[in-house]
């Protein structure tokens, strides 16, 4: 006889799934009523109690109204959404969504805030090693959940530094970088969000020991995030931060003015 198979989901999910079935046994209900009652099948309800499935966020909003659970349901969604991010990345996300001003430098790639979905899923397809498409859904989704940043309030102001061989870089082809580039130049105009790019042209600057996200949090501290081969590391102390800082502010000074870096984008649109 074989073993039972571990549940190596994590303990929010397995605790969601847990309070999930008590709500459905005390409302006297059985798996396939409840999913009569959310517009899902009974074997749905079933995978999300036995943590064979992650929950969407659709899945709780249509288990909070089948359950009249008064926000038990649905206030699991901040932290079942936080887990679709890896797992080093988790932190950084709770302080960038909670940031009164977010400032990136980025060398290899777009910027994650500023992702297509269609850009974001080719970047995932070439991951290795490589993911199925249930994880590739699941960190697509999640990087476009990102963008509420944009529009929370109160406002966060957004500051983007692109290399110019990060925009050059033709993830998924021409077709998605020609939306990719389209969707850069429309979130440009926003004001609270500001695009530069650093132009290959520049040579050697401030920039070439890599790239970092500089956070202003709500307490009006300063923090310094950067990763690597799936390693991050998050600096606070003053002096560390501060030399940072000012690294990132030389940065700024020797890339393009946003105007000059809209216009570049739009000539690299054209050459597709």
């Amino acid at each position: 006889m074989g073993q039972p198979k571990e549940n190596t989901s994590s303990p929010a999910a397995q605790y969601f799934a847990e309070v999930l079935r008590l709500l459905r046994t005390a409302k006297g209900l059985s798996q396939n009523e409840l999913g009569d009652l959310m517009a899902y099948s009974g074997a749905a309800v079933s995978a999300v109690e036995t943590c064979a499935k992650p929950a969407t966020d659709e899945f709780i909003d249509a288990a909070e109204k089948a359950l009249e659970a008064g926000g038990l349901v649905s206030s699991a969604a901040k932290f079942l959404r936080l887990e679709r991010y890896p797992e080093y990345f988790q932190g950084f996300v709770q302080l960038e969504q909670e940031a009164l001003s977010v400032s990136s430098y980025s060398t290899q790639l777009i910027h994650g805030l500023l992702q297509t979905e269609a850009y974001a899923r080719a970047l995932f397809r070439c991951d290795f090693p490589p993911l199925d498409e249930e994880e590739i859904e699941q960190l697509a989704l999640a990087r476009l959940e990102r963008r509420a940043l944009f529009d929370r309030k109160p406002v966060c102001v957004i500051s983007v530094i692109l290399e110019e061989e990060a925009l050059r870089r033709r993830v998924g082809g021409d077709e998605v970088m020609r939306g990719q580039y389209e969707h850069l130049r429309a979130w440009a105009v926003r004001p609270n969000v500001v695009l530069q790019v650093m132009p290959s042209r520049v040579g050697a600057h401030a920039g070439l020991r890599g790239p970092m996200t500089v956070i202003e949090t709500p307490e009006q501290t300063s923090l310094v995030y950067t990763e690597a081969l799936g390693k991050s590391l998050l600096l606070s102390k003053p002096a560390e931060v501060g030399v940072l800082t000012r690294r990132y502010a030389m940065i700024r000074s020797q890339a393009l003015r946003p105007e000059e870096s809209v216009e570049l984008i739009g000539q690299l649109a054209g050459e597709l």
